[in-house]
């Protein structure tokens, strides 16, 4: 029963990681440069509605399925790099609520308003928060790897 939270949980962090790699080097730069804000705005907006429901699902697999495989652990003996690995996930968790509930449920209604400059503003309030949840996905991956 184990492996199986244990592969729940990589699959979570591992699409959650993948699809913040898309936005940031594929689609972002990709829409920038080929896109006005009129068309740009509302594609990003609809990839960002459909990729946040999957992270959503994706933070609360990580959640149990880490809880889960926890429970049985006397964490004065886990490795270090288990509670970094803690630490920094919760916070990722944090940053992601806090972008979801904040700038992106803004940009969400900017657009449904028509108001395309402060749809554009809210987006660029997005973009440095999955810039710092993807480094922090790395330092909890590099921290449970490395440090035992």
């Amino acid at each position: 029963m184990y492996e199986l939270f244990k592969f729940s949980h990589l699959a979570a962090g591992i699409i959650w990681m993948g699809g913040m790699a898309l936005m940031i080097w594929a689609l972002r730069p990709v829409a920038i440069a080929q896109l006005e804000p009129a068309q740009r705005l509302p594609l990003l907006g609809g990839v960002l509605v459909r990729f946040f429901k999957m992270v959503a699902a994706c933070v609360v697999v990580l959640l149990v399925s880490g809880g889960v495989m926890l429970m049985g652990v006397d964490m004065k003996m886990a490795p270090k790099g288990w509670h970094v690995m803690i630490g920094v996930g919760s916070f990722m968790c944090l940053v992601f609520g806090h972008l979801y509930f904040g700038p992106f449920r803004k940009m969400k209604a900017a657009l449904s308003a028509g108001d395309l400059p402060l749809a554009g503003a809210q987006l660029a309030k997005i973009h440095p928060l999955v810039l710092l949840n993807f480094s922090l996905g790395w330092l909890a991956i590099g921290a449970v790897v490395i440090w035992r």
